[in-house]
């Protein structure tokens, strides 16, 4: 991660060396033997716990996490984020603590304060010590052990709260230093807290400053698991830069769930950086598919910005990696469900939406808006879904009672309607449908264009790409396609920022949800990842909206 006070992601990985070994450690998380018993459990578990590989609550339902993480030990005063965090729809908040070593220590009844707020905003909390952050590599890093000290520490404070709390002993606690040192020192903490009597589930990160990119977490997870006597371990792997293709996420998520090991992605981020770019789509959406949890880094902060997710603590001002995670695709909006454990002190679900209107129709994309809903507590966010017939797609979520629509066919008709939900997940009947034709295309937007094209970065047979748009004119962009010919035969494979559809040298990029708009005199970005041959040649002309746009 890179972070306020933390430099995890400012480190150089040495990834290229340890590529094979992270490859090769697919074969080492073979399924637990017919005739391998599971470690023996002192007592029936009473919260969240393990069962048969997955994270469950008390009363055995599934729980995946979707959430953010919040640098609560930096900005102690901004204890709005859970509010703020949960209207926009997430059920789990990582909260990162110090134990003292290497920043100012959270005190028992800071820590106290921090469950409370979770469990007044009903979000299922992980609590982090940060000071364990690249031992080995960075000097300044706690140990495990002293970590484990601090979690004992606080027994007082978390007994009880074993249906709210998971505890993750320590945050990146090994660096690239020496990597397979991380074993031994997990496995103590686990069973030094386990002596002591906690029965919370907890969390071990993977060495690699979190990436485990040379496969030492993957290939002795089974024996950490074993370690621990009451079987409630969950592996947490943090996906930056390592993660920057969809096989090396698939890989590795897929061989935790095929060994029946519990996982979850502790932190991931999307935007690239000098190491590689992440592929946050893959992560996102295999996540959903394998139904493992995922916590975004980082609600604000950043002395990084750009992983900032809300700009200065401000909800209202998402940043393009805010609104990807809370509303884009497999994002938290549309996954997440909120822990059962709060069931019951809200079974009312909300009135329905009053009827939606379109405006701003173009060939690609509308602008639904509809009257509130409401409920006996609050309505924290709206699905929209296309309807056709008795069948329902989702297709947008919002906390505001208005959203734009984008990829869509000119001259299509679409039937769209929208449900409300509470915090608690209840969801209202849903509202009348609006039925909208989308414009014909005349190949004019209405506004100027500039597109700017860059090559980031180039390997043997592949590259990274960037295309930014600008809206040179006067008036606003909402929702747009953009075509252009590649001419060295290059083939794009994969993109954040647009969803894109390539007939032979021909491509055509829809906009993404959260790219959708482009204000005068704005520009939005795209990222991809592409094969080329022997050369490189970048497109000359692109066309905005069927418009020829200037490049740069």
């Amino acid at each position: 991660m890179r972070s306020t006070r933390s430099t995890t992601r400012n480190h150089p990985l040495s990834l290229w060396a340890a590529a094979l070994a992270t490859l090769l450690g697919l074969l080492a998380l073979a399924p637990t033997p017919a005739h391998a018993a599971p470690p023996a459990q002192a007592a029936a578990a009473t919260g969240l716990h393990i069962s048969d590989g997955r994270l469950v609550e008390g009363n055995g339902n599934d729980f995946v996490m979707r959430g953010v993480n919040h640098a609560h030990t930096w900005y102690p005063g901004e204890t709005r984020s859970l509010a703020d965090i949960k209207a926009l729809g997430a059920n789990t908040v990582r909260v990162v603590l110090s134990d003292g070593y290497r920043w100012t220590r959270n005190t028992p009844e800071d820590v106290a304060a921090v469950i409370a707020n979770c469990k007044a905003n009903r979000l299922i909390c992980v609590l982090e010590v940060h000071d364990t952050t690249g031992y080995g590599e960075d000097s300044a890093a706690g140990t495990l052990d002293h970590a484990a000290d601090y979690w004992i520490s606080l027994k007082d404070v978390l007994a009880g709260q074993e249906n709210h709390v998971i505890v993750d002993i320590g945050n990146e606690p090994w660096g690239n230093t020496n990597p397979a040192g991380w074993t031994d020192p997990t496995i103590a903490a686990i069973k030094k807290l386990r002596a002591a009597g906690l029965q919370h589930t907890l969390m071990v990160d993977a060495p690699n400053w979190g990436q485990d990119s040379q496969g030492v977490m993957r290939t002795n997870a089974r024996s950490v698991y074993s370690a621990d006597p009451t079987g409630n371990l969950l592996f947490s792997i943090h996906m930056y830069s390592v993660y920057n293709t969809a096989q090396k996420v698939t890989d590795y998520l897929n061989a935790f769930v095929t060994a029946k090991l519990p996982l979850v992605i502790g932190e991931f981020g999307g935007p690239a950086d000098q190491w590689g770019d992440p592929d946050e789509d893959t992560m996102m959406a295999t996540a959903q598919q394998l139904r493992l949890g995922y916590l975004a880094w980082s609600w604000s902060g950043n002395t990084d910005p750009v992983l900032d997710l809300a700009t200065d603590f401000d909800p209202a001002r998402l940043s393009s990696w805010g609104e990807r995670v809370f509303h884009g695709a497999d994002g938290i909006a549309q996954t997440a469900r909120e822990a059962t454990v709060y069931a019951g002190t809200d079974t009312q679900a909300p009135t329905a939406p009053g009827t939606p209107t379109a405006s701003a129709v173009s060939p690609t994309s509308l602008t639904l808006s509809w009257p509130a809903a409401s409920d006996n507590v609050a309505v924290t966010r709206y699905d929209v879904v296309r309807v056709s017939g008795t069948t329902e797609t989702a297709v947008a979520s919002s906390t505001t009672t208005g959203v734009t629509v984008t990829g869509l066919t000119p001259e299509t008709a679409y039937t769209f309607a929208v449900y409300a939900r509470d915090a608690a997940g209840n969801r209202s009947a849903r509202s009348a449908a609006v039925t909208v034709t989308t414009a014909k295309d005349t190949g004019t937007p209405g506004t100027g264009c500039s597109v700017a094209y860059r090559v980031v970065g180039e390997w043997p047979g592949g590259f990274q790409g960037e295309i930014t748009l600008r809206n040179t004119g006067t008036t606003a962009v909402n929702g747009w396609t953009l075509a252009f010919t590649f001419p060295g035969g290059q083939t794009v494979t994969n993109m954040w920022g647009g969803t894109p559809a390539q007939t032979g040298a021909a491509v055509t990029v829809a906009s993404a949800s959260y790219t959708a708009a482009i204000p005068a005199a704005g520009s939005v970005s795209v990222g991809f990842t592409g094969t080329k041959g022997t050369t490189n040649t970048a497109p000359t002309s692109f066309t905005l909206n069927g418009r020829t746009c200037t490049t740069a």
